[in-house]
């Protein structure tokens, strides 16, 4: 969408971005399938553009980016802010003023409506550059007319740099939806990966000599005046989100932090799933989604159990006893299965099926069936509360804390009911959940601990064989005195947790 104010142009961006290897760039510019879509010939130009911020990064805090962009002969000028990023789908506003030289120019910013904050005019200063050539081809596809840039290049920042390789899809006009369809087709042509980073945070990131950071759930602060339809594809969405701001860090091995909140996402996310079907359950693409996530929750779920045996049960027992060698064999031969569930695990990350699945989701996220207004989000989130709260009393009613299945079942419903008030929680007052929260958290946390004994039992069955019989042995002793200790303080939380009512009544 575009509007134009005196020489200025507002822009709502609507884009997709999507990383492609340099090779497979030139198979997709030259592949017949695509210029069948194209509108008219291709077009390729020079784009030199500078990044202005303070030195302490003030733009960067408050999500905008400021830079002078080179075009041929003409300089534009470009603030972004706002906006946000949803299964890849990137949407923003920009504010661009063409300007007669390589010099930003405030009042003719401020006159197309661009703000920068207070007090930062005088503190700019050049960050880092974009530097590569961009392929462009206006394509007609499925009802929408889609620009397709395809980019290659770099991006500096002092003595460091790193590639530009990327394909960019941005709405012209016609339903988001086309753009996740458009994406999953050339997927079937090349590889590619959603990407959730801009340039200009690469650039970012170069300039502060820093990696990425650990990213955390962010929802929508919410009304319960809101329809549901409205509501539910935004907090997908925000799953989404935290799920691939940490796919890269935990592809890199840089924390293991990362792997775990991909994990935490994915769990969210198959919740959120589940209460949209409560929603809709006709939705057979939704069905066969859910059912893909669940998957891949089980299978990143294999490596999470044996990071937990080799660093919480093992890892402790070693350190009493250093000098037995049979502990120090069952932790080699551990580590050796857990390198092997990791690399697992990168596989199911960095594959395209993953890729295919992000995609997917994003286009059903964006399909018409949203239009509709549903339920009030407040009498909906109620019966969604009062259920899921239920089943916990149900599955925890009568529990003395022996029988490890039954333990696992309330587990699985004190995490459905938490992630369900994380959601939906700016619907109350803080007040009012914030007791409640920390009681279910300690139950859930005390659960978890159990759940990981269970697991540990049933991993040290696969090391099982005659010459670690007696280590093993050994270390069960151990897991036991810890796991009693745990069941008694459950029983203490448990009365607790059942003693509270519910905030949502």
């Amino acid at each position: 969408m575009r509007r134009f104010c005196s020489e200025s142009i507002v822009i709502v961006e609507t884009e997709i971005k999507l990383h492609i290897s340099p090779e497979h760039l030139l198979k997709l510019k030259r592949h017949p399938w695509l210029r069948s879509l194209a509108t008219g010939r291709a077009s390729s130009q020079k784009l030199y553009s500078i990044y202005y911020d303070t030195a302490d990064l003030e733009l960067r805090r408050q999500a905008m980016a400021l830079r002078l962009r080179r075009a041929g002969r003409q300089w534009i000028q470009t603030l972004k802010g706002g906006g946000q990023v949803s299964a890849g789908l990137h949407q923003r506003n920009e504010w661009e003023t063409p300007v007669p030289s390589e010099q930003l120019d405030f009042e003719m910013l401020k006159a197309g409506g661009g703000e920068l904050p207070h007090g930062v005019r005088n503190r700019l200063q050049p960050v880092f550059v974009t530097d590569f050539t961009r392929n462009v081809r206006l394509l007609e596809f499925g009802g929408a007319r889609i620009e397709l840039c395809m980019d290659s290049g770099e991006i500096r920042a002092g003595k460091s740099s790193c590639p530009i390789s990327e394909v960019e899809l941005e709405l012209i006009s016609g339903a988001p939806r086309q753009l996740f369809e458009l994406a999953l087709a050339l997927l079937d042509i090349v590889p590619l990966e959603v990407e959730h980073t801009s340039k200009a945070e690469y650039g970012y990131l170069l300039f502060s000599a820093s990696g990425p950071s650990v990213s955390k759930a962010r929802f929508p602060e919410l009304r319960k005046s809101q329809s549901t339809a409205s509501v539910l594809p935004s907090l997908i969405g925000a799953c989404l989100a935290h799920v691939q701001a940490n796919v890269p860090g935990a592809l890199l091995k840089v924390d293991e932090e990362y792997l775990h909140q991909v994990r935490v996402g994915l769990r969210r996310l198959r919740v959120a799933l589940s209460i949209t079907q409560r929603f809709d359950g006709d939705d057979e693409e939704l069905a066969e989604l859910r059912e893909q996530v669940a998957r891949l929750c089980v299978e990143l779920g294999r490596s999470r159990e044996w990071d937990v045996f080799v660093t919480q049960t093992l890892a402790p027992i070693c350190t009493r006893m250093p000098e037995h060698s049979g502990l120090r064999e069952v932790l080699r031969a551990s580590e050796r299965a857990r390198k092997k569930q990791h690399a697992g695990m990168e596989d199911n990350l960095s594959s395209q099926e993953f890729q295919r699945l992000l995609l997917r989701l994003g286009a059903w996220m964006h399909s018409d069936r949203w239009l509709g207004t549903g339920a009030r989000l407040d009498r909906f989130v109620a019966k969604i509360l009062e259920k899921r709260s239920r089943q916990v009393l149900k599955y925890g009613a009568g529990t003395a804390g022996e029988n490890a299945e039954q333990l696992h079942v309330l587990r699985i419903a004190c995490k459905k009911l938490r992630y369900s008030i994380e959601m939906f929680g700016s619907l109350f007052h803080d007040a009012a959940i914030k007791e409640y929260v920390a009681v279910l958290s300690r139950l859930q946390d005390i659960l978890g601990a159990l759940n990981d004994i269970a697991v540990a039992h049933r991993l040290l069955n696969e090391l099982d064989n005659a010459a670690r019989r007696d280590t093993l042995a050994l270390i069960r002793g151990w897991m036991e005195h810890d796991y009693a200790e745990r069941v008694a303080e459950f029983r203490r939380i448990w009365s607790r947790f059942a003693a509270q009512k519910g905030f949502w009544d």
